[in-house]
């Protein structure tokens, strides 16, 4: 997937990704990736700032946890956080659907 058109849709994705669980970030990377069937396949370097962001955001909490022996971050999606996805995903489906539209009618 190419990277311009990942902007703006990432926040998006991670919060979708969430709202079926918690989990640190490697485990929201394999999520993303094998939900997408390999198509959004990123970066720790694209993840990881974009967590601590929406973090910052209030969008996200996360406290440290043991996980098969290690120390990890764990990200959960708060109320705030459900709020803004349900918001964005209503967006993204309302733009999607105008582009797919217009694109039928290019025939």
């Amino acid at each position: 997937m190419r990277s311009e058109k990942l902007k703006g849709n990432l926040d998006l994705l991670l919060l979708s990704v969430l709202a079926s669980g918690p989990g640190h970030g490697y485990s929201i990377i394999t999520r993303l990736r094998d939900r997408s069937a390999g198509a959004f396949d990123l970066p720790e370097g694209t993840v990881y700032p974009a967590l601590h962001r929406l973090e910052q955001a209030g969008l996200l909490d996360s406290n440290w946890e043991v996980v098969a022996g290690r120390r990890r971050r764990i990200y959960r999606l708060n109320l705030a956080g459900e709020r803004s996805l349900a918001e964005e995903a209503r967006e993204w489906r309302s733009f999607s659907g105008s582009v797919s539209m217009v694109l039928g009618g290019s025939t």
